[in-house]
């Protein structure tokens, strides 16, 4: 796990700024605080065109190129804190191996890589994934690997996972995820198209899945192939 990349801002990304955020977000109902403290203590101002950063603290998703975008810090938290609380305290998040399909510019990534032991990321567009590799190189976090693949089929050499996150949306919820998430763990995935999607949680209990719907959500959707 790795904790050491806060940076600091000024003005409208200033550490002020970025406390006002977490409190909106414990105003919604997000509790934990190694969330709310990977939250704070991200430079989210980093991972967005510096003509948008002034925006960087605000709860709402914002364009990052090619036609993608970087969740609401409400989404990231939520979807962080529904992993934590599915893998429990202490010793089991410290080993925690987790996948998330749809890398974008890595804050997401980066949320989740300060909380649990190993972080597996796939980005299906090369150009992105390029940025994104350079951006986290720069923060020297150094427990995530990146990969530019059709995330719709994991990433069955380092299965199974503890937990696996999707930051799109998909039509139902791949097969391989399935196969891949370990006996007891869990999949936070939105599912739906293009005018009504819900996030789901799925929790994998002996090779059967518990599905759960927690609240409406809008993604980008889940797209196959990649893009280079």
């Amino acid at each position: 796990m790795n904790s050491s990349i806060q940076q600091e801002g000024i003005g409208m990304t200033s550490l002020r700024t970025r406390e006002r955020l977490v409190q909106r977000l414990i105003e919604q109902g997000i509790q934990q605080i190694d969330v709310l403290e990977a939250i704070r203590t991200t430079p989210r101002h980093l991972f967005i065109e510096e003509a948008l950063a002034h925006r960087a603290y605000e709860d709402v998703s914002l364009p990052i190129g090619f036609d993608q975008t970087i969740s609401q810090p409400y989404i990231v938290a939520r979807m962080t804190e529904i992993i934590l609380s599915a893998l429990g305290k202490g010793n089991k998040i410290d080993k925690a191996k987790v996948l998330e399909l749809g890398t974008g510019c890595g804050y997401q990534t980066t949320i989740l890589a300060q909380l649990v032991k190993r972080v597996y990321s796939i980005e299906r567009i090369s150009s992105l994934l390029q940025k994104t590799k350079e951006r986290l190189s720069d923060f020297g976090i150094n427990n995530i690997q990146l990969k530019c693949a059709d995330g719709r089929y994991g990433w069955p050499q380092y299965a199974p996972f503890d937990a696996i996150i999707t930051t799109a949306a998909a039509a139902e919820i791949p097969k391989a995820l399935i196969e891949q998430v370990a006996e007891g763990g869990v999949i936070v995935i939105p599912v739906g198209g293009a005018r009504q999607q819900e996030l789901q949680v799925c929790r994998k209990k002996k090779d059967k899945v518990e599905v759960e719907s927690v609240e409406p959500v809008v993604f980008v959707p889940l797209l196959e192939g990649v893009e280079r």
